[in-house]
């Protein structure tokens, strides 16, 4: 009980402080960060041809940050992580926020049990409570990496990713940054959808430790079904990392572009 006592009053402060950053009429994004999900000890999930998320994630989140470098020079990208180490969630925030960034993306791959290999598609994630079981699913095994982690119930304030209750405080969340973290999603998946001809599946809301770490509006993005054999061969293949960093950041760029031409 003592443990959930404090995750509620860390949620609450985490707004009130949310708040006073909350995209005001002067909104410009000059700082991002790029974050590959999962690393070092931590692969991530699997596909049935050996590859690791941990290192799709990361081929893409690289690629991502060298078309923001080339043709958006007045934005600097900051990464999480360059390389193969392990980087645990709370610090991969930490990251985000001590450099006070405006945009925050985390890459991942999806996976499903191999009786449902055939599942496919794209998603992209922000900050809010799952409506869904699947979606309750997705945030339980990206948020599963803090169990890798020292000191976890001190880093996340007596959360516990098996716990239901854990994830049912999300409910309590209403994250201050939700109409622009959205708005990025859409175009994200607009981009898979309309240039790639890749399966939607939409834009999803779930509690993902991460993103309710970070202040600043944040996506997760989905890229695809690790556990798919065709989608797996794709998410390995050079043209299919370039082509989804390529989309995500025409999506980045529509999205800067029309945020601030709003002002």
């Amino acid at each position: 009980m003592r443990n959930i006592i404090t995750l509620i009053a860390t949620m609450a402060f985490m707004i009130l402080m949310g708040a006073n950053r909350a995209p005001g009429p002067q909104y410009i994004v000059k700082k991002i960060v790029i974050d590959a999900g999962h690393g070092g000890h931590d692969p991530g999930a699997r596909g049935s041809r050996g590859s690791k998320e941990k290192d799709i994630a990361l081929k893409i989140a690289l690629q991502l940050g060298k078309l923001v470098k080339k043709h958006m020079k007045d934005v600097q990208v900051i990464y999480t992580r360059q390389d193969d180490q392990f980087v645990t969630l709370h610090e991969r925030a930490k990251i985000a926020n001590k450099n006070n960034v405006d945009l925050f993306i985390s890459i991942h791959c999806n996976a499903t049990p191999d009786r449902a290999a055939r599942v496919h598609g794209t998603e992209t994630y922000t900050m809010g409570l799952h409506t869904s079981r699947y979606n309750l699913e997705v945030a339980k095994r990206e948020n599963a990496v803090v169990l890798l982690e020292d000191s976890f119930e001190e880093n996340y304030q007596g959360f516990y990713p098996k716990a239901p209750e854990s994830h049912i405080l999300f409910s309590l969340y209403q994250n201050t940054y939700n109409n622009h973290s959205v708005k990025l999603a859409q175009k994200i998946q607009q981009e898979f959808k309309v240039r790639l001809g890749r399966k939607c599946r939409g834009v999803n809301q779930a509690g993902f430790l991460v993103l309710w770490k970070t202040a600043a509006p944040s996506v997760l993005v989905e890229a695809g079904f690790i556990t798919n054999p065709k989608e797996e061969k794709y998410l390995n293949s050079r043209y299919g990392q370039a082509r989804i960093a390529e989309s995500i950041f025409r999506a980045f760029r529509d999205y800067k572009k029309e945020l601030e031409s709003s002002h």
